[in-house]
């Protein structure tokens, strides 16, 4: 087994946006609208399991997806920061130091 990395690698965090927007609502919603056909040039093509005919379809994004530029935001984020950078709270406490970050009295 290799060595641990420091912290989570890039396509580790490809993999999770790619699973999310497999499993999205969004995704979901443009083939029920499209019936699973393909909606290019007349095409036509319907998705289909049956074997020895299998058509699979995807969806794609009209005005593209930057899959690079949203790995670098997540990272910039601090959604993964340096352990240094972390704490380990109780939720009681993580609650208090959450309203006193955002100006809210407790």
């Amino acid at each position: 087994m290799g060595k641990k990395l420091e912290s989570t690698p890039r396509s580790r965090i490809r993999q999770v946006l790619r699973q999310a927007w497999l499993r999205s609502r969004e995704r979901a919603a443009a083939l029920k609208r499209d019936n699973y056909t393909c909606q290019y040039l007349g095409c036509g093509k319907k998705q289909s399991k049956a074997k020895g005919k299998e058509v699979k379809v995807q969806v794609h994004h009209i005005d593209g997806m930057d899959w690079e530029k949203l790995i670098d935001l997540v990272f910039e984020s601090g959604l993964f920061c340096k352990p240094e950078n972390l704490i380990t709270l109780c939720e009681d406490c993580h609650k208090k130091i959450k309203s006193v970050a955002n100006g809210t009295k407790l």
